[in-house]
């Protein structure tokens, strides 16, 4: 999360479970971390927040051994999709079928990527260390990452 003074600005969750049902089998063998709930208060739109968190969330996979930082958006959200990949991520492909979650209709099955690498963010990052991910089943710890 990112802080201004004793607020919330913005929040990003970086976790290395997948929401079931979108991405396939051998793309859950690859070493991958999930962004969900990015988040920027209204009051910092603009100020490159969201891009930033990308960053970071990308550095930290990269550093968690991660080669893949993945991302599934709405399906009709148009400039959330752009943005994505105006930010360096790749349509993967967009998933319709199924159901999502909190078992109401899939809204959220347009997918994307982007290879890590390590990235200057400008945070100061005070989570902690993320764990190298598992040689046996290319996941990372549960408790990887969690932001």
């Amino acid at each position: 999360m990112v802080r201004d003074a004793e607020r919330t600005v913005a929040t990003i969750t970086l976790t290395p479970e997948a929401e079931q049902g979108l991405w396939s089998e051998a793309e859950l063998k690859e070493p991958s971390l999930f962004i969900n709930k990015l988040t920027v208060a209204r009051t910092h739109a603009g100020q490159n927040l969201g891009g930033r968190l990308l960053d970071w969330a990308d550095d930290r996979a990269y550093r968690a051994g991660a080669t893949w930082l993945r991302l599934d958006a709405w399906t009709t959200n148009e400039a959330l999709q752009r943005y994505y990949l105006d930010h360096g991520f790749t349509h993967v492909r967009t998933v319709r079928e199924g159901a999502a979650i909190n078992g109401g209709p899939r809204v959220s099955g347009w997918l994307a990527q982007r290879k890590t690498q390590p990235q200057e963010h400008g945070f100061v990052d005070q989570t902690p260390d993320i764990r190298p991910l598992l040689p046996d089943n290319g996941k990372v710890s549960k408790n990887a990452g969690r932001r």
